[in-house]
């Protein structure tokens, strides 16, 4: 038996499910998933490289600390991989997931994220290089000849690290931080997964399908609050268990039935947590009081056992629940024959669901700098949508969207990130009753502002924007769609089923009536109404820049958003000022 629980079924296929899964298997051929064979020869050179040089920096150290010479010569670091390349489901230009494992006397602090980084950035091949040590695992970004690496790195408690280090022997884990832990976890998960599935080809197959289902429909992104790799394959792997003779076509349509049903906070694990000697937390909310408020655990497998999705808001949590519901209507269609494969990979059209939207401009002086910005602005995000929900009781409900886009027009290095908003389901509101997220704003741009590495130019903007309002560069063709989709009555119907099973009625629909009233309201002025950032002026500091601030509330009118605006100071327009 795999799993800790029996299988729901162990029905094999059927001739129609035979037939559906050539269909599925050609579909994801044509899309081109799979890398080409030069590419992965390419990968294959560029970890060769990588793993000669972290062996030559550890030989260095080892010599440069008065090791005698056979110590020089024994001295060693071994590579390993982790995420989907390890897994087996990476594609084209997907970055590679690796880890150094290092011995006792080489550190992460100095000798990783200072002597290796100086090695790294002196090299040609490397470019992009950005180190991120205040991460929750720590890691080095960078691009090898073309070809993204996450490097991590662990020092376990070995004067010598053996070349055929066994990873998955929970003695690596003696004597070392809860960060090495986590850096040394991402390949044993990976390991264990692959030995707790049923089929391993069943599994690749259907993991790949739904990682670029969950691109198609947004919801692929830990930073975010959505799903990343590991989430998915997690829950992939529980649905391999849970029909262990199923072939991909039944295991992506049994997903969506699974994960529809499924009771959430009820955690998904694909095998017991067990305790251990070594005394490192486990994810036990009976235990540890932090662990009862995780909405969506999937927990990993590997010792420590953690949830590895407590990113997870109420907000997102109810997309990916919409988004589950509309993959399980697809799938049902399909295997009726009244659907293509296709039907479920839609783009979901994140700029037609919603009216209101936040946006969040990033900008920089350089394209370096930009790197960094993004990245701890990005990382924060996830607060901004836990802060708004907390001000307003949860009555304003947010979509972070996970894609980011660039005003090309700009004269600085820019990106924006956007967030869907409206009022929580079936509740209605007032005439004129405002969200007033002024502070959430300001609170939330404060904590952005405390960015260790800040430099002048560095800047960030949040505004209301209204759907009418979006900006161009938001749309494949610059410019909006002339009239709402076929996919917008689609999303409607989730959002209906959505609102059934959470409540039991049916009080989405009277919500699209007034929505449609609602999109003859004009305001007397359009206008988007911005939340900037202090302004940095002749290399002020974060901490010492005067304020400029546009303050702001979001008002809801029967069931239409919108923005009701004083200002304090000179606020310009979103972000037309800064570059």
């Amino acid at each position: 038996m795999y799993g800790i629980t029996k299988p729901i079924s162990i029905a094999g296929p059927t001739k129609p499910d035979l037939y559906r899964n050539a269909e599925l298997e050609k579909f994801l051929v044509d899309l081109g998933l799979n890398e080409s064979k030069d590419e992965t020869t390419k990968r294959e050179e560029v970890l060769g490289r990588i793993d000669q040089i972290v062996k030559g920096w550890v030989k260095q150290l080892t010599r440069q600390r008065g090791y005698t010479d056979q110590m020089v010569e024994e001295a060693n670091a071994v590579i390993f991989t982790f995420g989907s390349y390890r897994l087996g489901v990476h594609g084209p230009g997907a970055d590679i997931d690796t880890l150094c494992v290092g011995p006792s006397y080489v550190n992460r602090e100095e000798d990783f994220f200072i002597i290796l980084h100086d090695i790294l950035a002196d090299m040609e091949e490397v470019t992009e290089l950005q180190p991120v040590p205040d991460a929750h695992v720590p890691v080095m970004k960078f691009k090898f000849q073309g070809i993204s690496i996450d490097l991590l790195y662990a020092s376990i408690s070995l004067l010598v690290v053996p070349e055929d280090l066994d990873i998955s022997n929970g003695s690596v884990l003696f004597e070392v931080d809860e960060q090495t832990v986590r850096s040394l976890n991402g390949c044993r998960v990976a390991d264990q997964i692959l030995k707790l599935v049923p089929n391993v080809e069943h599994f690749r197959t259907t993991l790949r399908c739904l990682k670029f289902w969950a691109k198609r429909r947004g919801v692929y992104s830990n930073v975010t609050g959505f799903l990343g790799g590991v989430n998915w394959a997690l829950l992939v792997a529980r649905v391999c268990q849970l029909y262990p003779n199923a072939i991909p076509s039944m295991l992506v349509s049994r997903f969506f039935r699974v994960y529809t049903q499924w009771r959430w906070p009820n955690p998904v694990m694909l095998c017991s947590i067990e305790e251990d000697d070594l005394g490192f937390p486990v994810w036990d909310p009976r235990k540890n009081p932090w662990d009862r408020f995780h909405l969506m655990p999937i927990i990993t497998p590997a010792y420590p056992c953690m949830n590895s999705s407590y990113n997870v808001s109420i907000s997102t949590l109810r997309v990916m629940t919409e988004q589950f519901l509309s993959g399980n209507r697809i799938c049902e269609e399909i295997e009726l024959n009244k659907a293509q494969w296709s039907a479920l990979f839609e783009p979901y059209l994140f700029f037609e669901a919603y009216k209101n939207y936040l946006q969040v401009d990033i900008v920089a002086a350089d394209a370096a700098d930009l790197l960094a910005w993004k990245g701890w602005v990005e990382s924060r995000l996830r607060q901004l949508t836990l802060k708004i929900e907390r001000d307003t009781n949860g009555m304003l409900q947010c979509h972070p969207y996970p894609n980011e886009y660039i005003d090309a027009s700009k004269q600085c290095p820019h990106c924006a990130f956007f967030m869907g908003l409206q009022r929580k389901e079936g509740v209605t509101g007032q005439e004129g009753q405002q969200f007033d997220i002024r502070g959430t704003v300001d609170e939330f741009r404060q904590e952005i502002n405390m960015y260790m590495f800040w430099k002048p130019g560095m800047d960030i903007f949040v505004s209301h924007v209204r759907r009418r309002q979006l900006p161009g560069f938001v749309f494949p063709d610059g410019y909006k769609r002339s009239r709402p989709s076929r996919h917008n009555q689609h999303a409607s119907k989730t959002s209906e089923d959505v609102a059934r099973s959470q409540s039991g009625s049916a009080e989405r629909p009277g919500k699209r009536k007034n929505d449609c009233e609602m999109e003859d309201l004009k305001p007397e002025k359009p206008k988007k109404q911005a939340f900037s950032s202090p302004l940095r002026q002749q290399s002020v500091s974060p901490s010492s820049s005067a304020s400029r601030s546009g303050v702001a509330s979001l008002a809801s009118s029967c069931e239409c958003v919108k923005l009701g605006c004083s200002t304090i100071g000179d606020i310009g327009s979103n972000c037309e000022g800064c570059c």
